[in-house]
């Protein structure tokens, strides 16, 4: 989920932390458990400081890998309870614990929902799970704990009522999401015409309801690009890989390594300059206004050295201006 939902939903873990008789019945507690569900609910993602303190291809390949792991579920809790225990001396430190890890938990959990997925299962694989079934931004998930978090602080509602309905009413969305992106799928590929046996149907779910981003992946590693809306379903694209040098010499690159590390949807057009050539990977599953925004770029010479690289979500004007295309016409 974006960081902003991971915010909301570590209050909104406060506040369920009140059907703990001993979290209601301490103030103090309750204050140090909030300050447990809101930094447990945000410290997988402290992997963001590779963007800062590295490069932005050193992010993409370890962006919700180690610090989503299994390992990690205990390092991140039991680093946050720490820390609070030296804040809050006086507070039954397991309860702290208890709810920290269920944010640190939580976190994790969710993010294997979405399309940008995890490594939540090393250190056994390191293997991306994404399951495609919500949006990394839902308006339902963000809305609905807005909505229980200011009934809380204004003191409409008791929290632990508050909660319990909330979080039994998004357990319920995420079962209902899941079996409609179940149904999606089987649908895609029956309404498919050109529908092979060997053909992996990909849908992907976008900020609205009933609209999915559909791939179909070929046998041979090309990809159809499409959109289901409603009960329309529509392709606009054939995306296959270039079979020019330039592709191939590009893999050997650090940074177009970290790219292919990360997804397995992923293909290269070649673009000739006056001085070299431009070499553009694109993940198919992210298509927006009929362009791949998440890339692994390389500008190279003529004789297929690398002159620049740039790895991440980009716009057409900001990639040139980060590769310095103009400077070398």
């Amino acid at each position: 989920m974006d960081t902003a939902t991971h915010f909301v939903m570590g209050f909104g873990l406060a506040g369920l932390s009140f059907v703990d008789p001993v979290v209601a019945s301490n103030p103090e507690l309750a204050v140090a458990v909030m300050v447990g569900t809101v930094a447990g609910s945000q410290a997988p993602d402290l992997d963001t400081v590779l963007r800062i303190k590295k490069n932005n291809a050193s992010y993409i390949r370890n962006h919700r890998g180690i610090t989503h792991s299994i390992p990690f579920l205990f390092i991140w809790t039991a680093l946050i309870t720490a820390v609070i225990s030296l804040l809050f001396r006086d507070v039954p430190i397991l309860h702290v614990a208890l709810w920290t890890g269920v944010a640190v938990c939580v976190h994790v959990f969710t993010d294997v929902f979405n399309t940008y997925g995890t490594q939540a299962m090393r250190p056994f694989t390191e293997k991306w799970i994404s399951w495609n079934i919500i949006h990394i931004f839902d308006p339902v998930l963000f809305t609905t704990h807005v909505i229980a978090i200011l009934c809380w602080f204004f003191g409409i509602f008791d929290p632990a009522p508050t909660f319990i309905v909330l979080y039994s009413f998004l357990a319920l969305y995420y079962v209902w999401r899941t079996l409609v992106h179940y149904s999606k799928t089987k649908q895609v590929r029956k309404m498919d015409p050109s529908s092979a046996p060997e053909d992996k149907y990909y849908v992907i779910p976008t900020i609205h309801l009933n609209r999915w981003h559909v791939v179909k992946a070929h046998k041979d590693g090309s990809y159809e690009i499409g959109k289901l809306d409603g009960h329309l379903l529509v392709w606009s694209k054939h995306a296959v890989s270039s079979d020019h040098p330039a592709v191939e010499i590009s893999k050997s690159h650090p940074d177009i390594q970290a790219f292919l590390y990360f997804t397995s949807f992923a293909v290269a057009e070649v673009e000739e300059l006056s001085f070299g050539y431009f070499v553009r990977w694109g993940d198919v599953r992210y298509r927006h206004r009929k362009q791949y925004p998440f890339v692994a770029c390389m500008v190279m010479d003529r004789n297929y050295e690398p002159i620049s690289t740039y790895v991440g979500w980009l716009s057409e004007d900001k990639m040139e201006k980060k590769l310095s295309l103009g400077s070398h016409t």
